[in-house]
């Protein structure tokens, strides 16, 4: 009976408790200002930066329209672009490379590489080469097969450029040598 009693008193009794205060809600107010300068300034940041880095483009000279130019078995140079970053070069004509025994595997890079090789044949037509061209006639012909990577033929691009051949192609590469590589 005593616990009823109390609860009814506190109950009836709607005034506030002394020392006890109204609980007073503020408003929440957030300063958006740094934030919307952080996101300007990253804004700008990103808009500088992709106009300071444009994308390089290789030149891709392409041949114009008309007959074949006439090559010289002494002139080319042809390049085979297998698998596992593998290349093999010949010089002249497929048939006499292969009856020959000329088709040799070369590196990309170092002493013996792809590199050398087209500067030592660029050298070797400016002193034999019977054509006005020069070390300038060397025509590089690329063929790559189905398992080489589009990697290797841009390395072997850059080599060009490098080495400043001025006549290159890529080309499909043929049945017959195709099937050599397989062997």
């Amino acid at each position: 009976m005593l616990m009823a009693n109390t609860n009814n008193e506190f109950s009836n009794n709607l005034r506030p408790r002394a020392g006890v205060r109204k609980m007073i809600k503020h408003t929440l107010k957030i300063d958006m200002t740094p934030m919307v300068d952080l996101g300007f300034l990253l804004i700008s940041f990103f808009v500088i930066t992709t106009e300071l880095s444009k994308p390089t483009v290789m030149k891709l000279n392409l041949p114009t329209d008309g007959p074949p130019t006439p090559l010289g078995r002494s002139d080319a140079l042809t390049l085979l672009l297998d698998k596992n970053n593998t290349i093999f070069f010949y010089y002249g004509d497929w048939k006499e490379a292969v009856s020959s025994g000329a088709i040799t595997r070369i590196a990309y890079s170092g002493t013996n590489g792809l590199r050398n090789l087209i500067e030592r044949r660029q050298k070797w037509l400016a002193v034999n080469s019977k054509s006005k061209e020069g070390r300038d006639g060397l025509m590089m012909i690329i063929k790559a097969s189905a398992g080489a990577s589009y990697k290797n033929l841009v390395d072997v691009l850059d080599e060009a450029t490098i080495s400043m051949v001025k006549k290159y192609t890529v080309v499909k590469i043929s049945p017959e040598e195709t099937e050599w590589l397989g062997k």
